[in-house]
């Protein structure tokens, strides 16, 4: 496909245009922004550098991607966005770049579907194939895994992560961490179930569903301490490597998970 760029769009110089990419009317290309090839830039879309896309991502109007973040700490450093291949930013969807305190990039990954108005702060890590529902919201430092799902008006504190295949029902707040496979609901959210339809979805096993069942209870029923819910999650470890994730939430948890 021929590269076109609609008259009214306003592209800087040094801005890097992939081939067969589209730049709608009216839309705003920065300074060090790069747009992988067959990327489809809406109108009204403002694109900041240092920004890189990768290819074949759709974002449409009224989006603000690459834009530095309000953080008060922030002073003009040049922290930098990175955007995989595949992704679909809706209209108003906000992305900010990092900052030096932390990692200095916010990343996304490929085939995620980002939608109205939802918000990526600094320093935010988002997988692949992930669902951000309208209007939710990320603050600084979020990290959400592979296969996420959040519901609409999601809201996530800085710091915590969204757990490999995990889902958030509408509204949730949520100040700890979720880990792999759990549903909350609520706010502030608490536990409800595993993902079960949703990993049915994606090819489990009905054994692996069954195991990854059993350590939400062995996590969320017997009143287990961190280690002791740990060394059980090990045991169940040797039948299948799905319980795996299930042992990096707990471990790598920095801010306790919900309950």
């Amino acid at each position: 496909m021929q590269t076109k760029i609609h008259p009214t769009a306003i592209v800087d110089d040094s801005a890097v245009i992939g081939e067969g990419v589209q730049i709608g009317p009216y839309s705003v290309v920065g300074p060090d922004v790069e747009i992988g090839d067959g990327c489809e830039i809406a109108s009204h879309v403002v694109l900041s550098g240092p920004t890189k896309l990768g290819k074949n991502n759709r974002i449409y109007q009224f989006s603000s991607v690459g834009q530095d973040t309000p953080d008060k700490k922030y002073q003009d450093e040049p922290t930098t966005l990175v955007i995989g291949d595949n992704n679909v930013i809706r209209e108003g969807v906000t992305i900010h770049r990092g900052t030096v305190q932390d990692r200095g990039e916010t990343t996304i990954g490929n085939d995620n579907l980002l939608m109205a108005y939802a918000h990526i702060g600094h320093d935010s890590v988002i997988g692949n194939n992930t669902i951000l529902v309208n209007n939710v919201a990320l603050a600084g430092h979020v990290y959400v895994r592979d296969w996420a799902i959040l519901s609409g008006y999601t809201l996530v504190h800085q710091h915590c992560t969204i757990g490999e295949h995990a889902f958030t029902g509408m509204g949730a707040g949520i100040g700890k961490d979720v880990p792999a496979y759990v549903m909350v609901a609520g706010n502030p959210a608490e536990a409800k179930t595993i993902n079960a339809e949703g990993l049915r979805r994606r090819g489990f096993t009905r054994e692996d569903i069954a195991l990854i069942n059993k350590a939400y209870k062995i996590v969320y029923r017997r009143g287990l301490t961190t280690d002791e819910a740990l060394e059980s999650l090990a045991q169940l470890r040797q039948e299948s490597a799905a319980i795996q994730p299930w042992i990096d939430s707990l471990q790598n948890s920095t801010r306790g998970i919900v309950r």
